[in-house]
């Protein structure tokens, strides 16, 4: 169990980690949670909703919240580092902007002011890509817990059914529940953020966009001169016979060679 072909969740679980470690050796958590009355409609600190999600404010929500990130790095393997990249960045930025705003214009007044605090950490990130796993990744095995006598009995089966994938979602729920009602908040809001990309309800420019393959060390540049060195080489050995003023060969084998030479450049050309 490692990060293996997981860079970028490598990433997430680290600078969570440290990113934690560095807020409270240096005392600065206080700038990481929102409270709407105060920090955005007296002082418009409107950047607190840009920050909020680097990092936790507690230890006990630093663990769950790396552990959680850490199993859900089969995502990334089955989109591929790029594609996970793309959509960690897209997702974070709506995840960051969507919960201030329905606490600010929506919640708030409904609940007079009782519904104010937002709190710190990336739990509307970690539901976004929750929601992926729960649509894409399915359950190896099911278990029961029972609360019946066990068969062979004539009574009918009382108890719970779990699977695999059981505790993962354990883990996403008890941060979801931390600094309820603002985690709940930041959880639903993850969720249908994660749930709108898997059904194509966001716009297809966010969707199909991607981050520059150098970002997450993609360098498609040399592969690409490799190929057009194979495909002058092929090109080059085609047409030295008529210049070396070499005898060719018999017309059976020339006829065998450049079929050879033919499939090996329409290969090379259909990579392009």
């Amino acid at each position: 169990m490692s990060f293996t072909n997981a860079p970028v969740s490598r990433v997430l679980v680290l600078g969570l980690v440290m990113g934690s470690i560095a807020a409270s050796l240096f005392d600065i958590k206080h700038y990481f949670y929102i409270v709407v009355d105060l920090h955005i409609l007296r002082y418009h600190q409107t950047w607190r909703a840009l920050i909020y999600q680097l990092c936790y404010t507690n230890s006990s929500e630093v663990l769950f919240g790396a552990m959680t990130l850490y199993h859900l790095r089969v995502i990334e393997r089955m989109w591929g580092s790029r594609k996970y990249a793309s959509f960690i960045l897209v997702a974070g930025i709506l995840t960051s902007v969507l919960p201030p705003i329905l606490l600010a214009a929506l919640l708030r007044p409904l609940t007079l002011g009782m519904f104010n605090y937002l709190p710190a950490g990336p739990t509307p990130l970690i539901f976004a890509v929750l929601a992926q796993y729960h649509a894409i990744i399915p359950h190896m095995y099911k278990y029961r817990l029972a609360f019946s006598a066990t068969p062979p009995t004539t009574d009918e089966f009382m108890g719970l059914t779990f699977s695999d994938k059981s505790y993962r979602y354990l883990l996403a729920l008890q941060l979801a529940l931390f600094q309820w009602p603002g985690s709940l908040l930041g959880a639903a809001v993850g969720w249908l953020v994660g749930y709108s990309w898997r059904s194509d309800l966001l716009p297809g420019a966010l969707t199909r966009w991607r981050v520059p393959g150098w970002v997450v060390g993609i360098r498609t540049q040399k592969r690409n001169d490799g190929f057009e060195g194979l495909l002058r080489r092929l090109e080059d050995e085609n047409t030295s016979g008529a210049a070396s003023g070499i005898q060719p060969p018999v017309d059976g084998e020339t006829s065998r060679r450049r079929q050879m030479s033919q499939q090996i450049m329409d290969q090379v050309r259909e990579a392009f």
